[in-house]
């Protein structure tokens, strides 16, 4: 049994966020995505929410079901192909997606983890991803003025945690999930494994626990946890 202030349960922490707060949610397709947090997300029925994701899940899965459930009012991030509600709500015009090449896309909220208000870059000149943005000029070169991406919060999945909140992610959880980490005002955690203080070695923690603000251990992994078979 956890015993720190980090350790919440999942409805008070998903209660924390309000209509129309800025939301992180880590993973790499479905490594690392937080499928009970999102569900939770789903069940209290927070509105008008900008997602910031590396990609939109399939159907029926993570947040495809925000999606399904009209609370999305904008998405920012790298490539919703393989969700065909996310393509045609973007069609109607239903949800505003930004989008955002994805070393940029990780680059922004990197930024904001810390503390930057942004960089320049010559990546996206002269294509679709410069429209709305300022460009400067260095060197004899036009940038462009990336704004660093941050978050009301980040909800995010860990392999294993400890009461202080230190985290370790498996394999390609590790793409945004450290990132997103730093760059919240509040991070909320789910954990498959929560283990005794001083048993995760410093070597081996991805996230420090100073980063999190709740803990929620995972009874149970749904099979949207597994991997995919196409």
């Amino acid at each position: 049994m956890i015993t720190t202030e980090k350790s919440l349960l999942i409805e008070n922490a998903i209660a924390q966020i309000q209509d129309g707060n800025t939301i992180m949610i880590g993973g790499f397709g479905v490594p690392g995505t937080p499928f009970s947090l999102i569900d939770e997300l789903v069940h209290q029925g927070q509105s008008r929410l900008t997602i910031i994701k590396n990609d939109a899940n399939e159907q029926g899965m993570g947040v495809d079901r925000l999606l399904k459930n009209g609370q999305v009012e904008k998405l920012i991030t790298t490539h919703i192909g393989l969700n065909a509600r996310a393509i045609r709500l973007m069609n109607e015009m239903a949800i505003e997606v930004e989008f955002c090449a994805q070393g940029i896309f990780a680059e922004r909220i990197r930024a904001a983890g810390s503390g930057l208000y942004g960089f320049l870059t010559d990546i996206g000149l002269g294509t679709d991803l410069q429209k709305g943005k300022t460009t400067t000029d260095m060197d004899g070169r036009t940038l462009l003025i990336e704004k660093a991406l941050g978050a009301d919060f980040a909800l995010i999945h860990a392999d294993c945690a400890d009461p202080f909140g230190n985290l370790t992610y498996a394999a390609s959880a590790r793409n945004f999930n450290p990132l997103m980490a730093m760059a919240a005002d509040h991070t909320l955690v789910e954990a498959e494994t929560v283990l005794a203080l001083g048993e995760l070695k410093p070597e081996e923690i991805h996230t420090p626990g100073p980063f999190i603000d709740g803990i929620i251990p995972l009874q149970q992994l749904t099979e949207n946890y597994g991997v995919i078979r196409r």
